[in-house]
């Protein structure tokens, strides 16, 4: 499929620091690509680039071929919806404030609040389930329902792509999955191109379409999981030993890590004699 971003010979990074260098990365539109590595490896820092958050030492980021840098704030946020790692909010600000902000790009002095901006608000959450808390301050929510109530407010903006980094940090399992399912749904049903930072390598295998996994300023390997996923790939982005199987469910790869850990199989087998 042809890619909605593009990064051309793109050079980022702090101070004197560069954490990528001339790196050139197809994203497929309409998919679901999940960039994966090791704590510092530059995750969030290459998805804050492609979000027009931090400028480029050299190279460009191109969205539907036009450089984001050449775009209007507003124009991007039409296109392009972006949930960065620890979003801070104003003290005192409800829930239905924050996730009515989604609908700001669509704003203007001749065009005021609407009905639909009203159900894309309602919408979103809705499919976050944080409805019930809508007149709650954001600062007094948990963690997990503060993660929620900021992912419908992007979610409310209503663009054709989506980027979130680690959008389940603060999720229990279960709202972890009904998130993803949640994005999985907007990709499957709304053709969304969603493009996330995942630390769970089995949850990121189930639900891309497309895995990028980052070493040393660069893309080590970049593919659908099933192809790219292997003791190998682990071996050397995340120096760690471990075992790929196949998920029974889904038939994605399952990565089992080595390490220590009380041993069922061993027990059984000495309790029985075996």
């Amino acid at each position: 499929m042809h890619p909605t971003i593009n990064t051309k010979n793109l050079s980022i990074g702090y101070e004197n620091h560069l954490l990528f260098e001339n790196l050139n990365l197809a994203i497929p539109r309409g998919e679901i690509t999940v960039f994966v590595g090791s704590n510092g490896c530059g995750k969030s820092t290459l998805l804050r680039s492609i979000a027009r958050l931090l400028k480029p030492s050299d190279g460009s980021v191109l969205l539907e071929g036009k450089d984001i840098h050449s775009m209007s704030s507003r124009n991007v946020a039409k296109k392009m919806g972006i949930l960065p790692q620890g979003p801070v909010s104003p003290e005192g600000l409800t829930v239905l404030d924050l996730v009515k902000q989604g609908r700001y790009p669509h704003q203007s002095w001749l065009s005021r609040w609407t009905e639909e901006d009203t159900k894309k608000v309602e919408a979103a959450m809705e499919a976050t389930k944080i409805s019930d808390l809508r007149d709650q301050a954001i600062d007094t929510l948990s963690g997990g329902q503060r993660q929620r109530a900021w992912i419908a407010m992007t979610l409310a903006q209503d663009t054709d792509v989506i980027l979130l980094d680690e959008p389940t940090t603060y999720l229990d399992m279960t709202h972890q999955i009904e998130i993803l399912d949640l994005l999985f749904e907007l990709n499957e049903q709304k053709g969304r191109t969603i493009v996330m930072v995942l630390h769970d390598l089995n949850l990121a295998s189930r639900y891309a379409h497309n895995i990028v996994a980052i070493k040393d300023g660069g893309v080590y390997a970049q593919g659908r999981p099933e192809d790219i996923i292997t003791c190998d790939l682990v071996r050397a982005v995340f120096s760690m030993e471990c075992q790929v199987s196949t998920d029974p469910l889904f038939g994605t790869p399952h990565c089992v890590p080595f390490g220590r850990g009380r041993c069922v199989v061993q027990q059984v087998r000495s309790n029985t004699g075996a």
